[in-house]
């Protein structure tokens, strides 16, 4: 299938984004449908739109508009918006740089017939028909444990390296996270601490650990910072092979702790995944093929289906697990 490259034809007018990026070729029957980041230049984002490409590519009826402001600002994504709708585009999938601001103007897409659904990051209810989350807490909370205890085939000793205190995603994860520890026979959670999302306490905290467990077996850290704080703080402490550190990261941070050994393994939610997904749901939408409504199933290709809750959000899937298979092919991305 052919592909064109659409350029910023609005920058005279002061739109900070125009639209940008390769797209198929459109067709007078071909469904449009605007990929809305939360700003350009942003490898995460980037991959998105190889998803929506993918997932266009597989519907084939379908042109994908990459497009979003030079900033994370939601006065830039509301121009944006804004030209969508002049364009008539049929569906706008938007993650969003403010979950109430956005409001009014895809109201007013909805109004003029265009799908609108959110994903990553969400609008208020009133602003879209469907939100689409990465995960789930409870996915999240398994998934946490799952990558400590599949290399503790035996059981072990498992600490946790936490942002802050008062962290309502974390304490929810962990919360999560215990609640399924009896699926995991063996493995004890000896402690938790808290980082604060600072390296360097991050980095004392996960020695702190090493120091008062003298047999740990692994460090979970459900955050960016403390993974590869802790990562690094095994790896000068001698303990590579001793003291596994798993948990949330980045594969462009992570990829070092997976060369080292310090990482057996990690995960994250797959941009490319999510890109994908969000495409198949706005089209499923725009198409009629599926309904917006608490309960319904709406089909995402080759991620399944996504099922709504009370307010129309849903979770795509377990956080996506990176390790030494595959690290190489996400590290540049983000």
């Amino acid at each position: 299938m052919k592909r064109r490259t659409f350029t910023n034809m609005l920058a005279g007018l002061g739109v900070a984004a125009g639209l940008m990026g390769t797209t198929t070729a459109a067709q007078a029957e071909d469904m449009r449908i605007a990929l809305v980041v939360k700003a350009l230049g942003i490898g995460f984002f980037e991959a998105a739109a190889k998803g929506a490409e993918e997932a266009a590519a597989e519907l084939g009826d379908v042109e994908i508009i990459y497009t979003g402001p030079t900033d994370t600002t939601a006065e830039g994504q509301i121009e944006v918006i804004n030209s969508l709708i002049a364009q008539q585009v049929d569906a706008i999938a938007i993650s969003a740089n403010d979950t109430d601001a956005l409001v009014p103007t895809l109201k007013k897409a909805m109004q003029r017939g265009i799908t609108v659904i959110s994903w990553d990051s969400g609008v208020a209810p009133e602003g879209r028909q469907v939100h689409l989350n990465p995960s789930s807490n409870p996915l999240i909370g398994n998934m946490i444990i799952k990558l400590a205890a599949d290399n503790l085939p035996e059981g072990g000793q498992v600490a946790v390296l936490s942002a802050s205190a008062t962290a309502t995603n974390q304490n929810i994860w962990i919360d999560e996270m215990n609640k399924v520890m009896a699926d995991y026979p063996g493995i004890e959670v000896v402690g938790t601490v808290y980082g604060d999302d600072l390296a360097d306490k991050s980095y004392r905290e996960a020695q702190g650990l090493m120091q008062s467990y003298p047999d740990l077996d692994a460090i979970i850290a459900p955050t960016s910072v403390g993974i590869v704080a802790a990562a690094q703080a095994v790896e000068d402490a001698g303990k590579v092979g001793e003291v596994n550190v798993t948990g949330l990261g980045l594969p462009s941070e992570m990829a070092g702790a997976i060369e080292s050994g310090a990482s057996k393994s990690f995960a994250i939610w797959n941009p490319i995944d999510l890109g994908y997904s969000a495409t198949m749901i706005a089209h499923a939408l725009a198409s009629g093929a599926a309904e917006a409504e608490p309960g319904a199933e709406i089909p995402m290709g080759r991620m399944g289906a996504v099922t709504l809750d009370d307010t129309n959000s849903g979770a795509m899937a377990d956080p996506f697990v990176y390790d030494s298979s595959n690290i190489d092919d996400f590290k540049s991305i983000f």
